[in-house]
């Protein structure tokens, strides 16, 4: 006899019960019941459980002012929200909640600024990192805010170009900036060197030459960024060690300098075996930095961090239902739902992303062998074991079931709107799904609402021209 879906996991993984539990035979997720928000809603959907986002940006403030004391590191520690992972105006209420700083990379960015600045939600003293390779606009909207006087706005210098442009533009009798290191990328990569960024050998010929002479501007800050992110592999700390050493030769030349912004994000659960030791690894980037500076002689710098998908990736959830079985080659099952993978997940397509597959009913049923499709007419449409790593087993359902099989993504919350251009248009021209939120109030009751609502044919046919 086979075993149902529920023994399957019990004697698989060790279930996270503090994000997931089973109620009635139904998943909860943060404790709220998915069953009850498909009834409201129905499905396909997405939804955000916005207390997360506060709940990961003191968790990782916590991790630092653990290690900080542990290591008697005296200077300061700075979260920044990088806003490219979730531009949602919810998420960034959310996170500025937090008192935290803001890491951008667009010239549309600022413009976003702007506006949560007039409604009150950033403080006076909230730190702009401006990052990225920086088009005319971006330029432009950097020097504007900048000579209207906010002190805070770090640019950070990609390439040699842009310092000429904040020299010539810039009316400030004194503006910070920052420079980019480009880092070395893994072996496996396509390129050596990342395209953003001063290479390491070029870095203090270029604060000689072009920085120092500059009166006007103060260099406060290193940025260093490997885009694998914080990983306890040989290949990151090979990296930061390198980024350590020439901080401390360049502090030596250049006493303005105060800061090492680390870059990289610290990984989310992408699936219910999910290990990580997060204090372990910021420990060590604290140990090393202070041993550096110690052996140097040299003041310890504040360090920055820009998380992204750690703020704001576990918040996120994606509920489907299995509306069709398909039996391919007399033993590949199919399940079909009701939107697609490719357009509502890109990251499961573009990068095989590996995300927290779970049903949520149905938990009693026996387990089957499965590959999931969506409703595209495209072949790469699909999660199977190739994306999951391991082979995708759920509750086994027969074609005249009462009730569907619904199915939930989770741990989605970042980048999946962005690089899928939400509400713009998809792919056989699938719609975006609904977009729930869901908060909780100040007795510790849920509060959902319905931020958009799914994608209608006149929205998608309106952009298209007709």
């Amino acid at each position: 006899m086979k075993n149902t879906y529920l023994e399957l996991i019990e004697q698989t993984f060790n279930f996270p019960q503090d994000e997931f539990e089973l109620k009635n035979g139904n998943l909860l997720f943060h404790q709220i019941d998915l069953a009850e928000i498909i009834k409201e809603y129905g499905t396909p959907l997405r939804l955000t459980y916005l207390p997360k986002i506060s709940q990961q940006i003191q968790k990782a403030k916590q991790y630092f002012e653990q290690a900080m004391q542990k290591h008697n590191y005296t200077a300061k520690y700075q979260y920044c929200y990088c806003t490219k992972s979730s531009h949602f105006r919810h998420v960034l209420e959310e996170a500025l909640k937090n008192d935290i700083h803001i890491e951008i990379s667009s010239a549309f960015d600022i413009d976003m600024l702007k506006r949560l600045d007039a409604l009150g939600k950033i403080k006076p003293k909230t730190k702009i990192i401006c990052n990225g390779f920086k088009p005319v606009n971006y330029l432009e909207n950097i020097v504007q805010i900048i000579n209207n006087g906010n002190q805070y706005v770090t640019p950070v210098l990609d390439n040699y170009e842009e310092l000429d442009y904040y020299k010539n533009n810039i009316t400030t009798e004194s503006c910070n900036i920052g420079l980019r290191v480009a880092t070395e990328e893994e072996p496996n990569f396509q390129f050596y060197t990342s395209r953003l960024g001063i290479r390491y050998s070029s870095v203090l010929n270029f604060y000689f030459q072009k920085i120092k002479p500059l009166k006007q501007f103060k260099l406060r800050m290193l940025h260093f960024f490997v885009d694998t992110g914080i990983r306890d592999s040989i290949y990151y700390w090979n990296e930061f060690k390198k980024c350590i050493k020439l901080y401390c030769e360049l502090k030596k030349l250049c006493p303005s300098l105060k800061a090492i912004n680390i870059g990289g994000g610290l990984p989310i659960k992408n699936s219910l075996g999910f290990n990580y030791d997060y204090q372990y690894m910021i420990e060590e980037i604290v140990s090393m930095i202070k041993t550096a500076c110690d052996e140097e002689q040299i003041d310890y710098p504040e360090i920055y961090s820009e998380f992204g998908s750690f703020t704001v990736g576990e918040s996120g959830a994606h509920i489907f239902s299995v509306i069709g079985l398909k039996r391919q080659n007399d033993s590949e099952l199919w399940y079909m739902i009701d939107n697609s993978l490719m357009t509502t997940l890109p990251d499961t397509w573009g990068i095989d992303q590996r995300f927290i597959l779970l049903p949520i009913n149905k938990w009693k049923n026996e387990y089957t062998r499965v590959n999931i499709g969506g409703i595209t007419c495209d072949n790469s449409d699909y999660y199977n074991s190739e994306a999951h790593i391991s082979q995708l087993y759920l509750p086994f359902v027969e074609k005249n079931e009462v009730e569907p099989l619904y199915l939930g993504f989770f741990n989605t919350g970042a980048y999946q709107e962005n690089i899928s251009g939400y509400g713009g248009i998809k792919h056989c021209l699938i719609p975006s799904p609904k977009h729930i939120l869901i908060t909780k109030d100040k007795d510790g009751k849920f509060q959902h609402s319905l931020h958009n609502e799914e994608q209608s044919a006149d929205n998608i046919l309106n952009i298209l021209g007709y």
